[in-house]
Parts: C-alpha cells; sequence; structure tokens
C-alpha cells in the first residue's frame, strides 16, 4: 500500500505559554488515536509546538484505509422465513445470497462481506477537528463576530499529504499550504510544497524553530554558556525552562546586571521575583551564592543586543527595590509582635482564627516533641511563631516564601537557630518527593499543622470529597505519613489525632473524629504502596489490623512484601485462609491454651509443640518490630501445618478432641496476626 508524509498546522495569536506542552501533546495523541481507530499504520509522528503554531507531521502514512471483513450472524435457519428476509434486508442483499454457518447448536445464516476502506484523505479532516475539540482548554474564547471558539484566535491552517492540500475548513480557516514565518524577523507566508519541507522552511527562511524539545535544548545550552561566561552557573528550573521555550520561536540568550546592594535581601525573594516577574534566569558562584546577574531570553536577533539589556535592566531595578524595601521594613517588627494580629485573619469560620490554630500547633508540637523526648521548648515556641510571617509585606507580595522569610525574620529577631529553621520546615514535604524537615522542632511543627487541619475538618464533618480536596487534605495525610516512617518516629497516630481533636473546642463529630481521620491517613498508605510498587494484598493484610504506628505498619508491609517472596508463603496462606474460615464458622479462643493429653495424632502433637515453642521464640521479635524475622522463622511451620492438614480431621466427633484441635489452630493464626493478617493474601 502506497503513503506519504502528512502535516497539519494550526497557527493562532501567541498560545499560553504554561499550557503550550500539553496542547501539543493533546492534539498529537488525538490525531494519532483517530488514526489507529481507523485502522491507518504510518510511520514516525513528529510534534511541533511554537508560540503561534500546533503542528504534526506524519511520515509514512498510508494513503488508504484497508479493506475490512464484515460478518454477521443471522437467524436460524429454521427461523420464520419472514425473519430470514428481514435479515437478509438489512445486510442490503437477497436471502439466496446469505450463507450458512454450522454450529453446534444447529445451523445458521451468515453474512459475510468486505467492507471497502476510504481513503486517507477523506478522513483526516475529521479526525483533526475531533483532536481539536477534545484538547484540554479549560476556557474557549471567541474574536470578532465569529462563532467559533478556541483557546486563542485562529489565523491559518495548513494541511499536506505529500504534495497535495486536503481540503478542509475547521475552526473557521479554509486549509491551504501557507504558514507563516517569525512575527519580526520574516513577517511574510511561507509556501510549503511538501510535507517534507516544513521543518527546514520555517527554520530558513522563517526563522521559527517549529520543534519544542529542539528550541528547548538551544536555550539550555544558551542560558548554561551565558552562566559560565559570568564565572558561575546558571541555575535552571525546568518549569521555567518549558516556559521560556513556549514564548520564543528564535530564543536568543541575554545577559544583564543588577546592582549589589540587593544581594542583601534573601536570594529566595530575589530568585522568585526575577522568575516569577520577568521570566528570569539566575546564577550561583563556586560557593553556591546568588551573583548580580540575570539571564533573559530575547525573541529576536537585535541588531543593538545592549538596549535590550538595558530595557531588562530598566525593568527588573524597581522589582528588586521593591523586595529591598519590604524586607527592610519587615524587620523593624519582631516576629513575635506579629501573632496578636493573627486574631483577625480567619482559618476557617468553625474553627477559628490564624491565632487560634497558632496556639493549637504550638501545644501539639510541644506534645510531639515530648513523646519524641525532645525539647518541648523548641517545638512550642517555633509553633507560635509559625504563621506569624504571613502578616508581613514580603509574604504578601510573594506567597511562596511563606516560612522562608519567618526563617530570616527570626534570625533577625535573635530566635534560636533550630525554632527559626523550623518556621522555614514547617510546609516541607510540599509535594511527592520534597525533602523533609530536618530539625527536631521542624518535624513536631510539620505533623502539628497538618493534624490540627485534618482534625479540624474532619470534626466539623468535611471531610474530601470525591475529588475535591480544597484544604489538600490527602497531601497532609501524606506527608505526615513520610515524615514519621522515613524519619523513623516511634509515634502513635490515633494517639496524635486524639490529642489534636483535644485542643479544638466544640468540635461536632469530637466523638467519632479520631477513627475517622485514623482510618483516613492510613488509607493513604494505599497509594504509597502501589507507587513502590508493592502488591496491594500486602496491604491489605496489614491494613485487617489496623495497627496505627505509621514506622510499624510500614515494618509489617515490608514484611509480608518479603514474605510473599519465600516458597513456603503459597502453602502457608492458603493454610490461614482455610484456618480462618474453620474459626469463623466455629469459633476459637486464641487465648485458651491446647490440652496436650487430646492430642493423639502425630502431626498435631508435633504442630503443638512447634507452635508453643514459637510463641515463646517470637515474643522478643514482635516487641522489637522484627517482624520480618518472625515471619521466617513462622515459614518453617509449613511442612507441619501441611501434614496436620492431610492427616488430621479437625472436626473430629469427640466435642472435646474437636474444641481442643480449633484451639490449637487458633494460636496457630494468632501468631501471623501478630504481623498481618496472611490470609488476604492472592499468592
Amino acid at each position: 500500500m502506497s503513503t506519504r508524509d502528512f502535516l497539519v498546522e494550526l497557527g493562532t495569536e501567541e498560545l499560553p505559554p504554561k499550557a503550550l506542552k500539553s496542547l501539543s501533546e493533546a492534539f498529537t495523541k488525538g490525531v494519532k488515536d483517530g488514526l489507529k481507530a481507523a485502522g491507518i499504520n504510518h510511520g514516525e509522528v513528529t510534534s511541533y509546538a511554537a508560540p503561534r503554531r500546533l503542528a504534526i507531521r506524519i511520515q509514512g502514512l498510508q494513503t488508504q484505509q484497508p479493506d475490512t471483513d464484515v460478518e454477521k450472524r443471522g437467524p436460524s435457519c429454521k427461523a420464520p422465513q419472514p425473519a430470514i428476509e428481514g435479515f437478509a434486508r438489512s445486510c442490503g442483499v437477497t436471502t439466496d445470497e446469505l450463507q450458512i454457518l454450522a454450529t453446534e447448536k444447529g445451523d445458521y445464516y451468515l453474512y459475510r462481506s468486505t467492507e471497502k476502506g476510504q481513503a486517507t484523505a477523506q478522513l483526516l479532516p475529521a479526525l483533526i477537528q475531533d483532536s481539536l475539540n477534545s484538547l484540554p482548554i479549560p476556557k474557549r474564547m471567541r474574536w470578532g463576530s465569529s462563532r467559533v471558539e478556541f483557546v486563542r484566535p485562529t489565523k491559518w491552517l495548513v494541511i499536506l499529504f505529500g504534495d497535495e492540500v486536503i481540503p478542509a475548513t475547521i475552526l473557521g480557516l479554509t486549509s491551504g499550504r501557507k504558514t507563516r514565518g517569525h512575527r519580526f524577523h520574516y513577517n511574510h507566508d511561507i509556501e510549503l510544497m511538501a510535507a517534507s519541507e516544513y521543518e527546514a522552511k520555517l527554520l530558513n527562511p522563517g526563522y521559527v524553530i517549529a520543534d519544542f524539545a529542539a528550541r528547548r535544548d538551544k536555550i539550555q545550552q544558551q542560558i548554561i554558556a551565558a552562566g559560565e561566561t559570568i564565572g558561575g552557573t546558571t541555575e535552571i528550573d525546568p518549569d521555567l525552562l518549558d516556559e521560556v521555550t513556549a514564548l520564543n520561536e528564535w530564543p536568543v540568550a541575554l545577559t544583564g546586571r543588577f546592582e549589589e546592594r540587593f544581594l542583601d535581601v534573601p536570594a529566595e525573594a530575589l530568585i522568585l521575583s526575577m522568575k516569577e516577574n520577568q521570566k528570569y534566569f539566575h546564577a550561583v558562584d563556586s560557593e553556591g551564592k546568588l551573583m548580580p546577574y540575570f539571564i533573559t531570553l530575547a525573541n529576536i536577533e537585535s541588531k543593538d543586543p545592549q538596549q535590550v539589556i538595558e530595557g531588562n535592566e530598566k525593568v527588573i531595578r524597581p522589582r528588586l527595590a521593591d523586595a529591598a524595601f519590604f524586607f527592610e521594613t519587615d524587620k523593624k517588627r519582631t516576629l513575635e509582635s506579629r501573632v496578636d494580629n493573627l486574631k483577625s485573619i480567619v482559618f476557617q469560620n468553625q474553627l477559628g482564627t490564624l491565632f487560634d490554630k497558632t496556639e493549637r500547633i504550638s501545644a501539639l508540637a510541644g506534645y510531639i516533641a515530648e513523646q519524641l523526648s525532645q525539647d518541648t521548648a523548641k517545638a512550642m515556641r517555633a509553633g507560635y511563631l509559625a504563621k506569624a510571617d504571613l502578616l508581613s509585606d514580603m509574604v504578601y507580595e510573594f506567597t511562596d516564601l511563606q516560612g522562608l522569610m519567618g526563617y530570616h525574620y527570626a534570625i533577625h529577631d535573635g530566635e534560636d537557630t533550630e525554632v527559626a529553621q523550623a518556621i522555614n520546615e514547617q510546609y516541607l514535604p510540599k509535594f511527592a518527593g520534597d525533602e523533609l524537615p530536618q530539625t527536631n522542632a521542624g518535624i513536631a511543627v510539620a505533623i502539628a499543622d497538618r493534624l490540627d487541619t485534618l482534625t479540624g475538618l474532619f470534626g466539623i464533618n468535611q471531610p474530601p470529597t470525591g475529588s475535591k480536596d480544597p484544604f489538600a487534605l490527602r497531601r497532609a495525610s501524606l506527608g505526615v505519613l513520610r515524615i514519621i516512617v522515613e524519619r523513623g518516629l516511634n509515634l502513635d497516630l490515633k494517639a496524635l489525632i486524639s490529642k489534636a481533636a483535644s485542643l479544638h473546642n466544640n468540635l461536632p463529630a469530637a466523638d467519632t473524629v479520631a477513627d475517622q481521620v485514623t482510618d483516613f491517613m492510613l488509607e493513604r498508605f494505599r497509594a504509597w504502596y502501589e507507587d513502590k510498587g508493592i502488591a496491594i494484598d500486602s496491604y491489605l493484610a496489614v491494613h485487617a489490623i489496623r495497627p496505627t504506628k505509621p514506622l510499624d505498619f510500614d515494618q509489617r508491609v515490608n514484611a509480608v512484601n518479603a514474605f510473599v517472596q519465600m516458597p513456603q508463603a503459597v502453602s502457608l496462606t492458603a493454610a490461614n485462609k482455610r484456618v480462618s474460615n474453620i474459626l469463623a464458622k466455629n469459633g476459637g479462643n486464641e487465648q485458651a491454651e491446647v490440652d496436650e493429653s487430646l492430642l493423639s495424632e502425630a502431626a498435631e502433637i508435633k504442630l503443638a509443640i512447634s507452635v508453643k515453642n514459637l510463641t515463646t521464640e517470637l515474643a522478643p521479635l514482635f516487641a522489637a518490630g522484627e517482624y520480618q524475622s518472625a515471619l521466617e522463622k513462622l515459614a518453617s511451620l509449613q511442612t507441619e501445618v501441611d501434614q496436620f492438614f492431610d492427616g488430621v480431621m479437625v472436626m473430629a466427633d469427640d466435642e472435646a478432641v474437636r474444641a481442643n484441635r480449633i484451639c490449637l489452630l487458633a494460636n496457630l493464626r494468632a501468631l501471623f496476626l501478630q504481623v498481618a493478617d496472611i490470609s488476604l493474601l492472592n499468592n
């Protein structure tokens, strides 16, 4: 079957830079999915995305949809004649043209035909339109008197199949073969004679690097070189790199300078101002300190680049001056003096003000520090000052600096270094994989802040519902679990939640909030282990016995996950299921002692001795949380358990013997239940 290269390009006004990559990926996926559904094969697919265009080039696209065999099974050959004739009419044939299909249940009429595939050129306009209609655009716009809607006004449309234009009208545009060059360097039409010319002609004479990845690489190389030129290292934020790539068709890196006096302001504030407001990159010296330079990307090759640089320097100066002014103004007041003003800010209508929350965080942080035998005074002080920087001018202007500015102001106020660091660490981890608090006080405050919010909102009956989680309670839960597990903290979640709930006043669901929040948080472990590649049944086996210490929970899951890899696991899992079913039907007191005088079969005597010995031997392992070692020892019971079930009748006629054997099985299961409910494993 013959093939051709295919090109579609939609020209627009400047597309939203933060959405450009996702729009391009979705556009390409939509077209590829459409071709796959139509059964049309093709070669390499290349996506193009630039500020004023979305494009796709597909090599070796089949010119014809393949023919499809159609087979319809009709009524039985014994069916009434009208039914047979009706089936034939629905297939567009006479009854004589139907075939007979022999089956075990009798003969049936069958219609077979070959549906000829359509020309690819006829299918492409609809595929393109469907893909554009499905783009993830939160809010579409209209322009002029047009009723057409898209993310930005559309300007031109190219659809080429080989060297031919595929006629189509999409988003109010008629397809052609003319694209356009750079808005300033080559603001002219560029005629494409074939799809294969696209990238090369846009590059020259068009001054457009259409490939997003190629443009990104060029920008990265330029800004790295610019950092080396000034004797430093450019720090590259991947999101910022993507954003400036989406803003430029012909990127040229330029280096500007700002006054060194601004370096007295915390570097993070300067970097945030440069990055968010101006889309500048920054450079650091060999010691990691911010240098008084910025690197910007221009969308033109200027004949006088110094003039462009000076213009950017004029723009950034007042921004940095504002940051310096805020910093100096904020330092005139201590953090402690700002705490009382938190009474004017409502945290949540039923949960009081930020001042109320601060008092609760301070008390809970002190309690957590006490549980960990740490300095309660530092934890309480850090909790008390934790939210004070929210009232500073710097944080009001740059909200992402909350916590960090609290650290700087606390140091300026002469607060203890650990207290200051804890103020900054309270928001860690901010996202999956983010760093955790390092200081003891930071750990206490980070846990306390999240648990206060969780208990408060559950206590007023406002848990997350479906995908709605306005207070990010799921993320807060995972943050607490990560801190406790990865920092190896022996903390009981339910005890912490109960303490947090007691610090709130008049929670409507006060009686149930501890259980609700504990269950909600332990359920977050499910996604945690799925991300780690641990089978969900290992989590469920532990969750069934509901240990409320996250560190202990994690140790059990890891032990069960190791157990399922052992050769004895399959047999012992099956035995646990069997024992669980027997106990469910007949009861069984795991606290009762087996009456050795009632043991008669060799297999039950041997198992009873092993269970008794292991009960004593495993006690210190369970107490120390060495669950993997305990399960390894329990795995040694496999042969004896198998022999027991092969040679011993549990449900003996003698009631005393039957009860004694059930008791033995209950004691056996109790050993496993000190780690997890192994009967829930699927291996």
